[in-house]
């Protein structure tokens, strides 16, 4: 393991994905996607008095349901990488809270799914770890209650609203394994271009995606042919319009390989999610589910996949703070 270029780390004997799970909401069953997930739910409570408890099952169930895709037993996990977008990330700490498997409690908000694959690529290679577990989850209806306003108001959302994925992504990475394999992280800096509208999480999300996608391409000396696909986590259909046009201002033409896992997963027309998907379950559900078939089946064979987040609470939105930017990349080869 080394560091080459700016912030790019490479692998010398890269960590595979030996597995994944996702488990998904009503409304992402009737998205495009539905066939790739492994659970679909009837309805948001899950049989649970609380949305919250529900995003805690849907955690319980999600690392459950990879472990036995995998045919591993928790006591074989030697770390869990986890996080959501409730305070204090309840749902995960809650969520797996009986596995009896060490956690490190992470917090990239959107972007977390990346960050715990690259943080468990690290574990592999450098302090001998065999398994490793990475999860990440967000619900639709406690993401609104803690963000922005209680259903029960009605509150007319934006056309730039997103709409915020119900579901948990998990994945196993591991020293072992045929692949797909992680060969380069790229982690991405804070970058805050003074945006405030919280209904627009893509614009305040696209500038961070840049700088991360143009960082990988120098440090590693590729460029966008080099990837089958390119995906970033949940811009939604205005922040991947922007992240075409700024790439495109800076010499990179991403089109013909680029899309966002937001604008994937739900039906835009028939679905009226206005600017796409979000949350953290957003890339974690559309990687688990489709993406990972997509490298079994070989019809992607190289995909650097961008997650990309809003660092922002309720707090600092009432305090007239702008949203500052992440975005997490990896490199995923077979």
């Amino acid at each position: 393991m080394k560091k080459i270029g700016k912030q790019t780390i490479t692998f010398e004997n890269p960590p595979s994905i030996l597995e994944t799970a996702s488990i998904v909401g009503p409304k992402e069953a009737n998205g495009p996607l539905a066939k790739y997930f492994d659970k679909i739910l009837e309805d948001e409570f899950w049989g649970e008095k609380t949305w919250e408890k529900a995003e805690t099952k849907i955690v319980r169930e999600t690392s459950h349901a990879v472990l036995g895709k995998a045919n591993l037993a928790a006591n074989q996990i030697d770390y869990c990488f986890s996080g959501d977008l409730l305070n204090q990330s309840i749902a995960s700490s809650f969520g797996l809270r009986d596995s009896n498997i060490p956690l490190f409690g992470i917090f990239g908000a959107c972007s977390t799914f990346v960050e715990a694959l690259s943080l468990a690529s690290i574990f592999a290679e450098s302090t001998g770890s065999n398994n490793l577990l990475c999860c990440t989850s967000s619900h639709f209806c406690s993401a609104e209650k803690q963000f922005r306003f209680p259903l029960e108001l009605g509150n007319q959302r934006t056309p730039s609203a997103q709409w915020t994925v119900t579901g948990s992504g998990a994945a196993i990475v591991s020293k072992t394994g045929n692949g797909p394999f992680i060969t380069h992280i790229t982690p991405g800096k804070i970058v805050d271009m003074g945006i405030k509208d919280a209904s627009n999480m893509g614009a305040a999300m696209a500038p961070a995606a840049l700088d991360t996608l143009i960082t990988h391409f120098e440090d590693t000396g590729r460029n966008p042919s080099y990837y089958d696909g390119i995906f970033t986590g949940d811009l939604g259909y205005i922040g991947k319009d922007i992240l075409i046009d700024l790439a495109k201002k800076n010499g990179y033409n991403i089109s013909s390989v680029y899309n966002d896992c937001g604008v994937l997963i739900f039906d835009k027309e028939k679905q009226d999610t206005h600017s796409g998907g979000s949350g953290c379950a957003c890339i974690a559900t559309v990687f688990s589910g489709y993406i990972f078939n997509q490298l079994k089946a070989k019809k992607l064979k190289k995909v650097l996949l961008i997650a990309t987040g809003a660092l922002t609470n309720a707090t600092t939105a009432q305090q007239g703070e702008s949203i500052p930017g992440i975005a997490h990349a990896i490199s995923i080869e077979l």
